[in-house]
């Protein structure tokens, strides 16, 4: 059930904001930059399976939740196919556990045809250590039983517990997936597409919980503006939960609007930290608009003194941390954690600016699909950067 809330303003991604990141002195620059991964220290967790966007198992206050000292995660995988972006076609969510440095395959985090979609695509996950259940909020792709992908998108829960099985965790009994909340087609874009390319779809997709410091739970999730007359019209969108069911939403205008500037603003996570909201979202090149200026794969944010802004952008850009020049496709789908360690995957780590990555065969030969390293980012008012980089046996979980 949804109802809508009074109108607010948006606070606007601007190409002002972005051009600026050109002019950026070269130490602020360089700060501002995720160290170089080198390929060949990575390795295949699952041999034969591409695993990309991730995210924590988090307490309601936003801290990753540990179980019996491991950490776990939900994580898109699929098959290896001849062609890396046929992934999301055949995605699933995936759960694995984290112990020092050391990744754990726990199998398909939802058994065979709970789905109400064709694909399991990313969102969050609340842990509730009182009664051990655990709410995972995700996007689902497509429609059950259609003959090829679409790229419809819904947000949905569902519940399940949380068990441990000779030290092996797994989640059982999951409840029936029920809709979050539906599209209103004034603020946000119904997003039931048939046709469309990564990167060029509308998005009604990632849905991030966030509990405030008054006990309310919102829900942050990507968007498309939908009176909007511009192709590239990203949104971060946000609902406010009505009680501690998460069963009953009020859908709120978008947070932050990017408006004939960028298409998507993916995997949006909110921090409260020192009193103050820092919204983050990954975005990629490829996704603004030709016609405007346009900043690296990278992540971005924004801050601002209530959850409901006004928002400024980080760095009066919006640019946290940005791949390397070098190798502008290292990783992607960035989730900062409540202690500003950053996860995301490698995607094409170590390949140069011209790359072939229109090619099928060549994006195959260099595609990774694995967590990568992680990097740890600081913040201070409106400032924030790339603070080190930490090996992966050393992070937490």
């Amino acid at each position: 059930m949804t109802s809508k809330a009074e109108a607010a303003s948006s606070s606007p991604w601007l190409a002002a904001h972005v051009a600026a990141i050109d002019a950026m002195p070269a130490d602020a620059r360089a700060i501002a930059t995720i160290p170089p991964i080198d390929p060949a220290t990575l390795a295949a967790i699952l041999p034969g399976i591409d695993l990309w966007d991730l995210w924590p198992l988090q307490n309601a206050d936003g801290s990753t939740a540990l179980i019996d000292g491991a950490s776990l995660w939900f994580v898109l995988s699929a098959p290896a196919l001849p062609d890396p972006e046929e992934r999301h076609h055949i995605a699933r969510i995936r759960l694995m556990s984290h112990r020092d440095g050391a990744w754990h395959d726990c199998g398909n985090a939802l058994p065979d045809g709970l789905n109400p979609g064709s694909r399991e695509w990313a969102g969050s996950a609340l842990f509730r250590p009182e009664t051990g259940k655990v709410t995972l909020f995700y996007t689902v792709a497509g429609w059950s039983g259609e003959a090829k992908p679409s790229f419809a998108q819904r947000l949905f829960a569902t519940t399940g517990d949380l068990l441990i099985a000779d030290g092996r965790p797994r989640i059982a009994n999951w409840s029936t997936p029920a809709e979050l909340f539906e599209a209103d087609q004034d603020h946000y874009t119904l997003v039931n597409q048939r046709e469309g390319a990564p990167g060029f779809i509308k998005g009604f997709r990632d849905p991030a919980h966030m509990r405030d410091s008054d006990g309310t739970t919102w829900m942050l999730f990507t968007g498309s503006l939908a009176q909007s007359t511009h192709a590239f019209n990203g949104c971060i969108g946000i609902a406010r939960a009505q009680d501690e069911s998460l069963t009953r939403w009020t859908l709120m205008p978008p947070l932050v609007s990017a408006d004939g500037l960028n298409n998507e603003l993916e995997r949006p996570v909110m921090i409260l930290r020192d009193g103050r909201y820092y919204l983050f979202w990954s975005t990629q090149r490829k996704v603004f608009s030709p016609a405007g200026p346009s900043g690296p794969n990278g992540l971005y944010g924004m801050v601002a003194d209530s959850i409901l802004g006004p928002f400024e952008p980080l760095n009066g850009t919006g640019l946290v941390a940005g791949n390397p020049p070098e190798t502008p496709y290292q990783a992607y789908s960035w989730w900062v954690d409540a202690q500003l360690c950053v996860h995301g995957f490698a995607d094409l780590p170590g390949v140069p600016v011209d790359g072939q990555v229109n090619e099928a065969s060549w994006r195959r030969a260099h595609f990774t699909g694995t967590p990568a390293p992680l990097f740890r980012i600081a913040l201070d008012g409106a400032r924030a950067w790339v603070e080190s980089g930490i090996e992966p046996a050393a992070a937490h979980g």
